[in-house]
């Protein structure tokens, strides 16, 4: 069995308890327009072109020949830029193109990877797990890749690691049912908990994610979930959805954990690489600790009474 990965981050501490090893797996259903990892939404391999690797020298399109003169081709340089038609990349040898370029400024986006091939790589890392650390699945969405995510975690727990999951719950209940035996941990996004504003923000509509929610803290172990929100102006971040959210998940199960994610300003430098636009045209700040704490305070009114303390971002 086979899955995409598109990145590998060691020594991560907002994924779960101690030092972790967190693989983000390629594809997501939910289209959030703020999507913190634009690189992983996209359920196939892409090739990508990194500018501040590039030297100009225009080796990549030197000797390309396309598949057929009515076809867009596969590389194109307007001035200075180079644009991807990623389309392409069934047609395109793209595995030559990405040798032509002397400072790797082309390479895919992911890379196909078995189960015993990764557990190989994140057995690497058993020494930082011993003080309750491990491994987490996030993406993308892991669950849309719920065979590969589930025979991981089958894996590693085989093995002794302590695992996480992070997740939107945007998943047929039969694919949450298998998982939460294998995660020690479920990091579960509620994002935006009216309908018709979450399917504005993301494309979807949230029932399935509620009704997943549902099953997780009125289940036998309610107290392996962690609920988080992401902190999105204009988005999330509003004392009405907080206030709603709070209400809705403490009355499902009053001792659950909640987060709220600070906004991270980074992820808007990812969206030209993969020719998409920003949400925002003037990049938001974080939130100051005043703020956070304040958005704490609406969670606390709201029935909230295990808050996980302010300090990791979204990723």
């Amino acid at each position: 069995m086979e899955g995409l990965v598109f990145d590998i981050r060691r020594f991560s501490t907002h994924d779960g308890d101690g030092i972790r090893t967190t693989v983000f797996l390629k594809g997501c259903p939910l289209r959030c327009r703020w999507c913190q990892n634009p690189e992983g939404l996209a359920p196939k391999r892409r090739p990508l072109w990194f500018a501040d690797r590039c030297i100009r020298c225009r080796s990549c399109t030197k000797d390309l020949n396309n598949v057929s003169s009515a076809q867009p081709p596969a590389l194109e340089w307007k001035q200075d830029t180079l644009y991807l038609n990623s389309n392409t990349a069934d047609e395109t040898d793209w595995e030559g193109i990405m040798k032509s370029c002397p400072t790797r400024a082309l390479r895919w986006d992911s890379r196909s990877i078995t189960v015993e091939a990764l557990m190989a790589e994140l057995e690497r890392d058993a020494v930082f797990y011993r003080n309750g650390g491990g491994i987490t699945l996030s993406g993308g969405e892991p669950l849309f890749q719920a065979d590969f995510s589930i025979a991981v975690l089958r894996a590693a727990g085989e093995r002794g690691f302590n695992t996480a999951i992070e997740t939107s719950l945007f998943a047929e209940a039969a694919v949450v049912d298998r998982i939460i035996p294998l995660a020690g941990t479920i990091f579960a996004d509620c994002k935006v908990l009216d309908d018709a504003a979450h399917h504005a923000a993301t494309g979807q509509s949230n029932r399935m994610i509620l009704e997943n929610l549902r099953t997780l803290l009125r289940g036998e172990h309610p107290e392996r979930v962690v609920v988080r929100t992401p902190l999105i102006p204009g988005y999330t971040a509003t004392e009405k959805n907080i206030a709603a959210i709070g209400r809705h998940i403490s009355a499902l199960y009053p001792e659950v954990r909640y987060e709220l994610l600070n906004y991270n300003p980074l992820a808007a430098g990812k969206y030209p690489l993969v020719g998409m636009e920003y949400c925002f045209e003037e990049n938001p700040k974080r939130f100051s600790p005043e703020a956070m704490e304040r958005f704490s305070d609406i969670a606390r009114r709201n029935g909230i009474k295990n808050l996980i303390p302010a300090g990791g971002s979204h990723v």
